[in-house]
């Protein structure tokens, strides 16, 4: 008789129910001899993906999409049969708020780096020096770094302060929600020193390999999501998974090998035992759940920033001063407390009911932490006033929802590959069969999280010899 082997995942977002989903197609389509629990939490499947529907509009209160070139999350969703629902994004004209005044973002950019010349030479985002002290990437030698960098210090070296801190601090900020000068360049954006040391500039190199959009044609939309909200993704794959997989309500507290398997103290006080675990939630609840090995402790290291959201529904007559765009973020050195909006209407127009305006602001800068601990109508008020003068919005919305993500932004901070490195030899060594996955890790995109919780399958398949 074949022993079944029984793998329990920890965490129900999208690494934890991307593994549990590839862990039975893998059992069923190669008679495994394999048993899949998952235990989440909290009653919600996701983590951060949560859609809601209110009169005719579909709100995000997480992520609003995926990116397209990163293939996993688009080859997930055909697999559940979600492909004639997937819906590109609205492309259009995106602004940075610098100095109280909306600039465009100068066309040609990847990433805030210049791809071409002349639309950064007429942008009114720099002054003449802030221009001349960027075009030196083009002179400027490249610096051999053996160790890790923050985002900040690399890009400064290249381009200067007045373009990091106009245009690629707003835009990487707001993809992680940190601090630059803390972010880890090996963990969010190698490419870029790959970039430096091969062609010897950001500029030249980015020319060299981005490749052109075709002459006199729009701007292809990089971005998918689903015509009722990425939540259809997460119950597409639920959908898919056997019943009794999925055990909502019911975290892991502890985790202890004993021999060969591994002992999983419930919290509702129950146990249960593993062949091999994958720990698809944060970094700080792994953490405690193998508390008693010490060189977890790395992972006391990292941070976590919070953020919140208010997603506010107008009538179309309400915006009287409305901009051809689909959003804005802005310049950490603004007076502002929102740090990015989403003219969402025109971003994802099967969002919102026709003669409707759906706009989504952000706070929770790193060093405004405590706004997002504010009242709903504080945070939409504070939405509100700067809107009022940005796009002279004096009308309170027909409704809001504002969400709060407490602790819910990893923070990749200089070392982290190393000190995830570390961890991962660790239990390799001491622990084999435990694998970690998702946002914490190694990337916070949907590709990125979907990503992971494939390779934990094939690591524990491996692992269990299956």
């Amino acid at each position: 008789m074949v022993e079944h082997k029984k793998v329990v995942i920890i965490g129900g977002g999208i690494s934890g129910l991307t593994a549990a989903y590839y862990l039975q197609k893998d059992k069923r389509e190669k008679q495994l001899p394999l048993d899949i629990k998952l235990y989440e939490a909290s009653g919600h499947l996701g983590g951060k993906i949560e859609t809601v529907k209110r009169d005719g509009f579909t709100i995000e209160r997480g992520p609003d999409s995926f990116l397209e070139r990163k293939k996993s999350a688009g080859r997930l969703a055909r697999e559940v049969g979600l492909e004639d629902q997937m819906v590109p994004n609205g492309t259009g004209q995106a602004y940075i708020l610098v100095k109280e005044k909306l600039h465009k973002m100068p066309s040609g950019s990847f990433m805030g780096v210049p791809t071409r010349i002349r639309p950064f030479l007429f942008s009114g985002l720099f002054s003449p020096a802030g221009k001349a002290r960027a075009a030196m990437d083009l002179v400027k030698s490249k610096k051999q770094i053996e160790h890790d960098q923050s985002l900040g210090l690399f890009f400064r070296r290249r381009l200067g302060n007045q373009v990091v801190e106009n245009l690629i601090e707003p835009l990487l900020s707001g993809i992680y929600a940190g601090d630059i000068d803390e972010l880890s360049l090996q963990a969010t954006f190698p490419n870029f020193y790959d970039l430096e040391q091969e062609y010897g500039s950001l500029i030249k190199g980015l020319r060299k390999t981005v490749s052109k959009p075709p002459k006199n044609k729009p701007k292809p939309s990089m971005f998918r999501t689903f015509e009722n909200g990425l939540s259809s993704l997460v119950e597409a794959v639920e959908g898919q998974l056997s019943p009794g997989v999925v055990q909502v309500n019911t975290g892991v507290d502890h985790i202890e090998r004993k021999g060969d398997t591994y002992h999983l103290l419930l919290s509702d006080g129950t146990a249960d035992k593993a062949d091999a675990v994958i720990i698809a939630a944060p970094y700080f609840a792994a953490q405690r759940m193998l508390s008693q090995y010490e060189f977890m402790n790395k992972l006391k290291e990292m941070k976590a920033t919070s953020v919140a959201n208010v997603a506010m529904a107008f009538d179309a007559a309400a915006i009287s001063k409305d901009i051809d765009g689909t959003g804005f973020v802005v310049s950490r050195n603004s007076k502002f407390r929102i740090t990015a909006c989403t003219w969402t209407h025109k971003k994802w127009p099967h969002s919102t009911p026709e003669g409707k305006v759906m706009l989504r602001c952000y706070v929770g800068k790193p060093d405004d932490q405590e706004v997002v601990n504010l009242t709903d109508e504080e945070i939409t008020k504070i939405a509100l006033h700067d809107l009022s003068q940005i796009m002279d919005i004096n009308t309170q919305p027909d409704f809001s929802v504002v969400t709060r993500w407490h602790d819910s932004m990893p923070q990749y901070a200089v070392g982290h590959k190393d000190r995830l490195q570390e961890v991962t030899d660790h239990l390799e060594r001491e622990l084999p069969g435990i694998y970690l996955a998702g946002g914490s890790y190694r990337g916070i995109g949907l590709p990125d999280c979907i990503d992971q919780g494939e390779v934990a399958v094939e690591q524990v398949l491996k692992q269990l010899k299956l």
